[in-house]
């Protein structure tokens, strides 16, 4: 009769079907398989279009899903440029997508989305905060906040990208941060002793080099490097601007590139305000002894993810996404799975 309840009711997760990825060239597999494993084996499968300058990494993928067993057409690489995706997305075939990337590629990935009425889970940018706080221990944050900044060359969408530091311990921060830094050596990353590769592209240095000349014009102090080599390849060497303050590019845009944003605040309620001022929200992490103090920053930090004594590294166990202009949706983790998969409501009488 109406209204009375069910002798049974559950819920079934059901996979979508076939899925497009869209992946960047920074981390050119990791970035696949965080998203294909989730999606392989909530039942789908998967169509990889990846960056044009990674062609061979797509094939290697390929590969080896088909070494592991996969059946042929479960896991494919799709050799297309990017004038192509937007048909391939509006193909019926395709019932949803995933895309890490750029600001400009997910607002483009968005809009076809949209229109054919497909969800998308897009991983975008970001400008990470590493705030410490007084009561900081100084020698690990320096140490875990150089490699949060520089590893991979800086080009990294989690990476620490402004560094948020209370008045009282700046200057002792960055005395360690700053001599960590001038250790980076740069250089052929197959090299031995070589810490700091190339850039991936010229214009991508350029455009880093614009960022950090506007930051200088307007008041930045330059601790270290912030100068162009001459010579071949998209070098650029570990930079650190002091002094970021609102209107410089380097406040409101993301760096992507081996340079430090410093910015200096008097309290922690300061460090949250300038933490929070800003369209991303991928990630972010804070340093304090008090690990109760640490909590309560991190749950206040608006981003998918925040970190406490530890820099923001992205875990299979965990969810990882972003917020605002960082998009939205979340990969890894039993959340990740859920993503792509049509959670049924079955009620049996």
């Amino acid at each position: 009769m109406p209204g009375a309840a069910a002798t049974r009711n559950l819920v079934a997760y059901q996979p979508l079907g076939a899925l497009l990825a869209i992946m960047p060239w920074n981390f050119p597999f990791w970035q696949v398989i965080r998203a294909a494993v989730p999606a392989l084996a909530a039942g789908n499968v998967l169509a990889l279009k990846h960056a044009d300058n990674v062609p061979g990494c797509a094939l290697a993928l390929e590969e080896a899903f088909q070494e592991a067993g996969f059946p042929a057409g479960v896991f494919q690489t799709l050799m297309i440029g990017i004038p192509a995706v937007d048909a391939v997305i509006r193909d019926p075939r395709i019932q949803a997508l995933t895309l890490t990337g750029s600001e400009k590629a997910g607002i483009a990935v968005g809009r076809t989305a949209g229109e054919v009425l497909k969800k998308c889970v897009l991983e975008l940018g970001g400008s990470d905060a590493f705030v410490v706080l007084e009561d900081a221990e100084l020698g690990e944050a320096a140490a875990q906040g150089c490699i949060a900044r520089f590893q991979n060359s800086g080009q990294s969408c989690i990476a620490a990208k402004r560094f948020i530091l209370v008045d009282e311990v700046a200057d002792a921060f960055l005395e360690v941060f700053r001599a960590k830094a001038a250790a980076l050596k740069s250089g052929d990353p197959r090299a031995e002793g070589v810490t700091l590769g190339p850039l991936a592209r010229l214009d991508l240095r350029d455009k880093l080099h614009e960022q950090v000349q506007d930051a200088i014009e307007r008041g930045a102090k330059p601790l270290l490097g912030c100068q162009k080599p001459a010579g071949k390849g998209a070098f650029y060497p570990a930079s650190i601007l002091d002094g970021v303050r609102p209107g410089m590019r380097v406040w409101t845009e993301e760096v992507f590139g081996p340079v430090a944003s410093v910015i200096r605040v008097k309290d922690e309620a300061e460090a949250l305000q300038v933490a929070n001022a800003t369209s991303f929200g991928l990630g972010g992490c804070v340093w304090a002894r008090d690990a109760k103090r640490g909590e309560a920053f991190a749950r206040r930090l608006q981003s998918g993810s925040a970190f406490v004594n530890r820099m923001v590294k992205s875990d299979a166990r965990l969810p990882f996404g972003g917020v605002k202009r960082s998009g939205h949706g979340r990969e890894l983790s039993i959340h990740g799975i859920h993503e792509f998969v049509n959670i049924k409501t079955i009620s049996i009488d």
